[in-house]
């Protein structure tokens, strides 16, 4: 064999290890994405509630591309099963999070029918009655008489931290809010949110905002026109107590019910 050959089968040999080393390593990096991904939806409960025929699949070909990974010239078919794990983790975390956005639509829709009913069946007492209960109940609710008018607090303790969303134990005070809008059609009401010091000024001023209109939205679906309510945010301003303490702050933490006078004034606004 003559010198030239052999060079050229050198180069050759060479470029085949080079092109294989290049091979190994996209199959490697493609191989620990996908380990990856699937830990996390093998991790998460409710992943595997909801989607484990998805886990399964997503484990098995990741078994597979592993078992592939040791065997020479297998890039090509590592690099497949791995992308079929991701996919199939991918796709348990798509179902899952249908199906959690799906029940709580549910969830939702239970609670609102719930308060319905409760306000129908509140409907069978004497509007008299009622207005003078509602009334003593929303006096006895509210902090203070201010500049701004009658003030309700409605404290941390009705929504989860960091979230805009009421929980369910705030529905009974929400309930006569609406018993008393309906039996005064002329009052209004200017829905407040605050926040604490903790976190950024806009990431504040943005959730202050939507738990005001967390409480708002309740209202409008049960039946108080949007016209009769107004919503502000002032994010960490205005604390009534000090941020350096966990009960200072869980104080700050809070949505305000500004209500109008009989004839719909409202004080103004801060």
């Amino acid at each position: 064999m003559s010198l030239k050959t052999k060079a050229l089968g050198g180069l050759i040999l060479a470029g085949c290890v080079s092109l294989y080393g290049c091979a190994g390593q996209h199959s490697e990096a493609a191989l620990q994405q996908a380990s990856t991904d699937f830990q996390k939806v093998k991790e998460d409960s409710s992943v595997l509630r909801i989607a484990p025929k998805d886990v399964i699949r997503a484990g098995e070909s990741l078994a597979r591309a592993d078992r592939l990974s040791s065997y020479w010239g297998s890039g090509s078919d590592v690099l497949h099963y791995a992308y079929l794990s991701e996919r199939y983790s991918e796709i348990a975390r798509e179902h899952t999070n249908q199906v959690l956005n799906e029940e709580r639509a549910a969830k939702l829709e239970l609670e609102r029918q719930r308060l319905q009913l409760a306000l129908r069946e509140s409907k069978l007492l004497s509007v008299q009655q009622q207005g003078k209960w509602l009334e003593e109940q929303i006096v006895a609710l509210a902090t203070t008489q201010t500049d701004r008018g009658l003030v309700m607090t409605l404290g941390d303790v009705l929504f989860d931290t960091g979230e805009a969303e009421l929980k369910n134990s705030a529905n009974r005070v929400v309930l006569k809010i609406v018993q008393f809008l309906q039996l005064n059609p002329k009052r209004v009401v200017r829905i407040e949110g605050y926040a604490d010091s903790t976190g950024g000024k806009q990431e504040n001023l943005k959730l202050s905002r939507d738990r005001a209109q967390s409480v708002a939205n309740v209202l409008m679906d049960l039946g108080i026109d949007d016209k009769r309510i107004q919503v502000e945010g002032y994010g960490d301003e205005y604390p009534v107590d000090v941020n350096a303490s966990e009960r200072g702050r869980a104080q700050n933490r809070r949505v305000e019910i500004v209500f109008s006078d009989e004839k719909g004034q409202l004080g103004a606004a801060r």
